[in-house]
């Protein structure tokens, strides 16, 4: 619940607090006073969009505060107080105080619980607490959708729930339609993609690379092409180390420089080790000349082989320019792309999946959607009698609202698995969209008679005013909103018509927080609080400021309400009279 709200330097608002509280507070004042600014005002707190032009002549800024309640927002107060919480704004004492700046250059910033939050945050947060109606909301009541949000409303949890079925149940249908025609449309792509990739892991599995191969045939090939360059190089070292001809060679004069030293080394052990070492190097010289032998021997001319290793390589080459670098990387190309055939393979089955989850979403939507109407069909008989009978409190004795929930029959599709394609429920052929197969109108007949007419085409702006109360009392009991914000919906009203407009805004106020700006002292006399906006002017600067009336000042008020005149005993007897009247009937209800 709002209790208080603070304004300063909006419109000819120069600087004033709005005392609020629960039951009824009603806002009077001369045409021009700044009422507007009020609304205005308001509607800032609850996040609507800044203007500069709003800002007071000469201020630097306009500002406005709102001091929310918590014990007043009932069941809202836990989701608000999160959200409060997650801006990063405080509660103190059970209360948030909402602000809003704005400059008189355009820019805007909006703050909860004192943390500064983009304005949307204020949207968020105030959207489930407030319900605002003025006179633009009497063409909102004319749109289609309005009409059926206010019957899912009256229908209750039963509507809520099959309302929610059936958007989860559309929305599941919408992706699995989409998905299932980028898989049609993209059939002929992934042939083409299986079809390269088959034909590259056949070339692959055809050469069957291994890992390390490559490097293994470019020794191969080297070998092989050079055998008798390295046979000769071998016979040549072995010959060198060892002679089979008699010709000196390394092992003989090893031989006799270890003699030489072995004949000395009696006589100096420096000339023992060394004969020691050359002994060591005779030793591995016979293993060396061994190891030239064996090699020069094993060395072999064998073209064929040569052959087989440069076409091996010739195929891995080829590999390798078409899929990768390396053999590694080729083989890595042959894995992924092993996957993903078994993945294109597959889509055959996924298309078919799909038809089948298709087909079991359409029937899933035809059974909740003939529910969901047969449960709007029967919250509309009982919407229509409950706003008529509003009406006839509220001098519209002989209208008549009717809710008409129809459907859109069309012909049989020639193709039912078509995107978007009308459902089958029972006999019928229908349109759907998000939320369900209904299309909802209210209809009213003002006067005996006469035929149901849309709202748009069969009523005043009177009888849409008092169409749109009416509505609003009959939705009460279902909508959990603290806080009803009226501004100025009994335009073209007057007579028994505003005192009856005036009882039902009081019964609206026992179990919410209303208020209402009005010019019927009709409707302004069965207020809890009764605020006047009244205009000032200098000479240069024109300024308003909020009062709140006592008792005596409410006669004064309301009695220039109705004669136009101040201090007209006539008038006043008449506001006395008229503040009878609403004491004695809401103390009745």
């Amino acid at each position: 619940m709002i209790e208080e709200m603070r304004i300063a330097d909006l419109g000819v608002i120069d600087s004033s607090t709005l005392e609020l509280g629960p039951g009824l507070t009603v806002l009077t004042g001369e045409t021009g006073a700044g009422k507007t600014m009020v609304v205005t005002a308001l509607g800032l707190l609850l996040g609507a969009r800044g203007d500069s032009g709003a800002v007071r002549s000469g201020a630097s800024r306009a500002r406005v505060e709102g001091l929310v309640r918590l014990d007043g927002l009932g069941s809202g107060a836990s989701a608000f107080t999160t959200g409060v919480e997650d801006a990063g704004g405080e509660v103190e004492d059970g209360q948030v105080l909402l602000a809003r700046n704005i400059s008189a250059e355009g820019r805007s910033r909006a703050f909860v619980g004192g943390a500064s939050v983009p304005a949307s945050t204020l949207t968020d947060l105030t959207e489930p607490l407030v319900a605002v109606h003025g006179q633009s909301d009497q063409h909102r009541l004319l749109r289609p959708r309005a009409q059926r949000e206010s019957l899912d409303r009256f229908g209750g949890t039963k509507v809520a729930r099959l309302a929610e079925r059936w958007a989860t149940a559309f929305d599941a249908l919408r992706a699995v339609e989409t998905e299932l025609g980028d898989l049609v449309e993209a059939a002929r792509e992934r042939a083409r993609e299986a079809d390269l990739l088959r034909f590259g892991l056949g070339e692959i599995e055809e050469v069957d690379p291994q890992p390390g191969e490559e490097d293994q045939l470019a020794a191969d090939e080297t070998r092989l092409g050079f055998a008798d360059t390295l046979r000769t190089a071998a016979e040549t070292a072995r010959e060198a180390l060892s002679s089979e001809n008699e010709n000196p060679d390394a092992m003989a004069a090893v031989a006799a420089a270890r003699s030489a030293l072995e004949g000395v080394r009696e006589h100096d052990p420096e000339a023992a080790a060394l004969a020691d070492r050359v002994k060591e190097v005779s030793y591995l010289l016979t293993d060396v000349a061994a190891d030239v032998a064996s090699y020069a021997s094993g060395v072999e001319t064998d073209p064929a082989r040569l052959a087989t290793v440069s076409e091996r390589r010739a195929a891995l080459t080829a590999l390798t320019r078409k899929y990768g670098e390396t053999v590694e990387e080729v083989l890595g190309w042959a894995r992924t792309s092993a996957a993903r055939l078994l993945e294109l393979d597959g889509t055959d089955d996924r298309i078919e999946a799909l038809r089948a989850e298709r087909t079991r979403l359409r029937t899933e939507l035809a059974e909740t959607g003939a529910a969901l109407t047969a449960a709007r069909t029967t919250a509309a008989t009982r919407l229509g009698k409950a706003v008529t009978a509003e009406l006839g409190g509220l001098a519209m004795p002989h209208a008549r609202v009717s809710v008409a929930v129809t459907q859109h029959p069309v012909d049989a599709p020639s193709d039912d698995a078509a995107p978007g394609a009308p459902l089958p429920v029972g006999d019928r052929w229908l349109r759907y969209a998000r939320s369900g197969l209904d299309e909802v109108e209210l209809l009213l007949a003002a006067n005996n008679g006469s035929e149901p007419r849309p709202l748009g085409k069969g009523a005043s702006g009177g009888e849409l005013s008092r169409v749109m109360l009416g509505l609003e009392v009959a939705l009460a009991g279902t909508n959990p909103v603290p806080t009803f914000v009226f501004d100025e919906v009994d335009a073209g009203v007057g007579g028994a018509a505003a005192v009856e407009i005036g009882k039902r805004l009081a019964r609206l106020a026992r179990d919410a927080q209303v208020l209402v700006v009005t010019h019927l002292p009709q409707v302004a006399a069965f207020a809890d609080r009764h605020v006047v906006v009244r205009k000032s002017h200098d000479g240069t600067i024109t300024s308003s400021g909020l009062t709140l009336l006592s008792e005596d000042a409410r006669e004064e008020e309301l009695s220039r309400m109705m004669a136009g005149l101040e201090g007209s005993d006539t008038a006043l007897a008449h506001a006395r009279e008229l503040l009878d009247v609403a004491r004695s009937t809401r103390a009745e209800a």
